[in-house]
């Protein structure tokens, strides 16, 4: 079985995480799914207008601008701490304030494609950077937000987050669409 296709073992990653990681069926490459999802995620938000995209499914939501530029935020941390632990940084990497970061981005007033541009780039380097890790470094472990973590958990976690927020965009925000 190809090393990026074990599901990381719950000693890898932190509870919380779970609902990312189980967002990737057992036995697919999450690698091979974050190049996927960039199409997907274009399929549903390249026909927006910007108007459509400051959409909120309820009061104090993110809207969609907002989500978009928070997964953006995910994958760089996400993918900085695959990187440290890959390269055997021991330190322990910190924690992120979500809602800080969201609340501080400026997403609403941006264009979509813009963003949109954006998340390209940061997905080419995510991809860039985990094709480069080799399968010893998929097993490294460290500490994140207080948590053990490894590579490989990591390399679902970040597949696992978006396909989360596309759930939810799917159920929540698409129906308000119409």
């Amino acid at each position: 079985m190809n090393f990026r296709t074990t599901r990381p073992a719950a000693a890898e990653y932190g509870a919380y995480y779970d609902r990312y990681i189980q967002q990737i069926p057992a036995g697919h490459d999450p690698v091979q799914r974050l190049s996927e999802q960039q199409a997907e995620l274009h399929a549903l938000f390249g026909g927006l207008r910007d108007e459509q995209a400051r959409l909120r499914y309820a009061p104090g939501k993110w809207s969609i601008k907002e989500t978009l530029v928070h997964i953006i935020d995910t994958e760089r941390v996400f993918a900085y701490r695959a990187l440290s632990l890959a390269r055997g940084d021991q330190s322990p990497l910190p924690g992120f304030d979500q809602d800080a970061f969201t609340a501080h981005s400026g997403a609403d007033a941006r264009p979509l494609a813009d963003i949109l541009r954006e998340y390209d780039a940061q997905r080419a380097a995510t991809l860039a950077l985990l094709e480069s890790v080799g399968p010893e470094a998929w097993a490294r472990q460290g500490t994140a937000s207080g948590m053990p973590v490894s590579v490989r958990a990591l390399g679902y976690m970040l597949p696992g987050h978006e396909a989360h927020h596309l759930q939810l965009w799917r159920e929540r925000v698409w129906p308000l669409l119409g």
